[in-house]
Parts: structure tokens; C-alpha cells; sequence
């Protein structure tokens, strides 16, 4: 866990205040959930995969709670239990704390911080096509220049391996191979696989299927089945969307990706910086969660992490124009308070940053603590 010192905590206050409007431009209402749940709500389709990541304690009745390790589980227990009678498409966000038990290291804590944002009821390649968009414009618009989206399907992988008809146990490593990008293990785990040589060939190289929509029209070939084929088209079919939106550009497909939570049913999506080796920003589509609280109801989204984006933003020069300038100091002679403060307020009322000095001041003074402090203006009071 980490403090955040002025200056970092003025750039994560503003980065909040642009993704917080919007957010809010594109039609997301913000919710705010519990920090702490049941763990039974939190590892809802997710149990054995979680846990070891989770602060778990007990309440005076010995009811086992967490600390929420993301927000996608909270708002859809939110949602199925606070909102049935409320009209769909439910179009929610956030900004908030979360934590999981890990090795810290750069850009990655026990404590941070994340904003995303729930589609819930929309089940057409539209929703998606609008997340992944958002996405996108939330990296821009916080000043973020050179990123990348990759853009994967679980269905997809899912298909193969039933049209392969792998083992459950198998399915289980392949997929974990994947998600950790662990080509050793991915390579060992097809080596012990049953599989024509075409075939496991394909499953070695998925981790590497990365590109243009080329890489559609390879894996096509290897789409026996229909779940498989139903997902490569729903692919298509939401890059052609976002060829409306005009960011394409910033769209790869890369049917490597599977992500890390076990809900995801559909297109997945992670966004990746030069410098950082994990994604900034991931979502997808979820529809089955909803309906492990009781409200069968189709669900797309994505959440980014600010720490790790305000490193890509350092990274990239991007962070200067992100921190408060500060603007006016106003310091005064021996007694003359009374106008040094009326002077401060005249000066706040109109939006400017302004600081009154503690004390009468001399001249030299009071130019000095401006340097030291990096004030643009100084008012003297005399």
C-alpha cells in the first residue's frame, strides 16, 4: 500500500475528474458499493480461482468477509438486488479503492485504485463496440498518446477446446497457461495433449496470434465448430463498430487473451503502454454473473487501473499538465490582515488557486517562500 504525496495526489485527483465527466457525458451513472462484502458475494463464479488473493476476516457471527478485490461482482450483486424494477440497459460507473494480496512491485499494490465502468442489458456487439470505445477515450482524454488495444474472445478458445474434446482438467491449464502468458507451460501442457500435430500446433501459437484482422481469417480455418465461428464473427462485427467510432487504430486482435476472472463469456480486451509489462486497462462481456444473484441479464465492461496509468502517463511526459498550478500567494506588512484576507477570498471566489500567508511577511520574505513554492503571482499587502 502507498502514500500519495502532493504532487502525485494532485494528478490522480484530476485523472479522477476527467474520467469521472466522462463518464458522465456518455451517459454512466456513478454507483458506490461496500469496500467490504461476504466473501460468498465476491468469489461468486470465481471461488477457487480468488481466494488467495483476497483480505478475508470475520464478523462477531464468524460470517466470512473481504475486503472487494474488483467492482464488476459488487455492482451486479448491486444491480439483481437494488434495482430489479429499474428499466435496462443499466449504464453504471465508478472510482474507488480495491485490494488484493500480492506481490507488490511497480504499478501493482495490495491497495488501488481503479474507475470502470458496467453495461448491463445490453447483449449486442453495440455494447461491446461502446465499452471498448470508452476505453479507448478514457486513455485520450486523460493524455495518454501511444497505447494499444488487444482484443480477444474467450468463446472462441472455449469452442476449440470442446470441438477438440479436451478434458476438463486440461481446459483448466491451458486456459490458466494462457491467462499468465506462460508459453513454457502452455508448450508442455500441448506436448501431454492428444491432438493432431495441425492442431496442436495452433494451440501452441494462440499466444502469438496477434495482429490485424488476418489473424481472423487464420484461426477461421481452425473453427470447426459453431461456438468458435459464432466468435470470430462477433469479433468482426465489433471492430467494424468501432470503425464508426474512428479508433480502430488503436485495435489489435490477439486470441491469446482470456483475462483473469473466470465470468467472462464473450469479447475480452486489455490495453497495454510501452514500458509497462501489465495491462492498464481490461474488460469484456460477462453474461452469465447476473444470473448467479438471481437477474438474467447480459453484462459488458472494463476497469483501468489509475496507479498503472499514471505511470504510463509519466512514462510518456504526460503528467505536468495533469498537477495544480499554483497561481497566487498573498502575503501582507504588520497590519494589514484584514485586506490580505479580503484580498485572498476576492481572489478564490474567482477560481484561483491562493494561498494567505500565516503571518506578516517582509518584502524579501515573501518573495523567497513564493520561489520555494513554485507560486506564479505574489500580492503584497502594504
Amino acid at each position: 500500500m502507498r502514500d500519495f504525496l502532493p504532487h502525485d495526489a494532485a494528478i490522480k485527483r484530476n485523472i479522477e475528474n476527467v474520467l469521472a465527466n466522462l463518464f458522465k457525458v456518455w451517459g454512466y451513472d456513478e454507483v458506490i458499493t461496500p469496500a467490504v462484502e461476504y466473501l460468498d458475494t465476491l468469489t461468486m463464479g470465481n471461488k477457487n480461482s480468488i481466494q488467495r488473493h483476497m483480505f478475508k476476516f470475520f464478523d462477531k457471527n464468524n460470517r466470512t468477509l473481504a475486503l472487494r478485490n474488483e467492482m464488476t461482482t459488487s455492482i451486479a450483486r448491486l444491480v439483481s438486488s437494488r434495482m430489479q424494477n429499474d428499466d435496462i440497459p443499466f449504464k453504471l460507473s465508478y472510482i474507488c479503492k480495491v485490494y488484493r494480496y500480492e506481490q507488490a512491485q511497480t504499478g501493482r499494490q495490495c491497495e488501488f485504485y481503479q474507475a470502470g465502468v458496467e453495461l448491463m442489458g445490453n447483449g449486442e456487439p453495440t455494447g461491446d463496440a461502446e465499452i471498448v470505445a470508452l476505453a479507448i477515450e478514457s486513455m485520450l482524454k486523460a493524455g495518454l498518446v501511444n497505447f494499444q488495444v488487444c482484443m480477444g474472445q474467450v468463446a472462441f478458445i472455449n469452442g476449440l477446446m470442446q470441438q477438440w474434446n479436451l478434458a476438463q482438467d486440461k481446459q483448466k491449464y491451458i486456459r490458466r497457461a494462457l491467462e499468465k502468458h506462460d508459453l513454457v507451460e502452455l508448450d508442455r501442457i500441448t506436448a501431454e495433449t492428444a491432438l493432431p500435430d495441425e492442431a496442436r500446433a495452433f494451440l501452441r501459437s494462440l499466444p502469438m496470434l496477434h495482429g490485424n484482422e488476418n489473424v481472423l481469417k487464420k484461426a477461421a480455418a481452425f473453427a470447426l465448430d459453431e461456438q468458435s465461428k459464432k466468435a470470430l464473427d462477433n469479433l468482426e462485427k465489433i471492430y467494424d463498430l468501432l470503425k464508426n467510432y474512428g479508433i480502430d487504430k488503436y485495435v489489435v486482435f490477439d486470441l491469446g487473451v482470456i483475462r483473469d476472472f473466470s465470468y467472462y463469456t464473450g469479447m475480452v480486451f486489455e490495453i497495454y503502454a510501452p514500458g509497462l509489462g501489465s495491462p492498464l486497462c481490461g474488460g469484456g462481456r460477462y453474461d452469465n454473473l447476473l444470473a448467479d444473484f438471481g437477474k438474467n441479464c447480459p453484462a459488458t465492461g472494463f476497469a483501468l487501473g489509475l496507479e498503472r496509468l499514471m505511470l504510463a502517463l509519466k512514462n510518456q511526459g504526460k503528467t505536468e499538465c495533469l498537477t495544480n498550478s499554483k497561481e497566487n500567494y498573498v502575503a501582507y506588512a504588520e497590519g494589514r490582515l484584514d485586506e490580505a484576507v479580503e484580498k485572498a477570498m476576492l481572489l478564490r471566489d474567482a477560481g484561483e488557486i491562493t494561498e494567505l500567508a500565516g503571518s506578516p511577511q517582509k518584502l524579501s520574505e515573501a518573495e523567497a517562500y513564493c520561489r520555494a513554492k513554485n507560486y506564479v503571482n505574489l500580492v503584497y499587502i502594504q
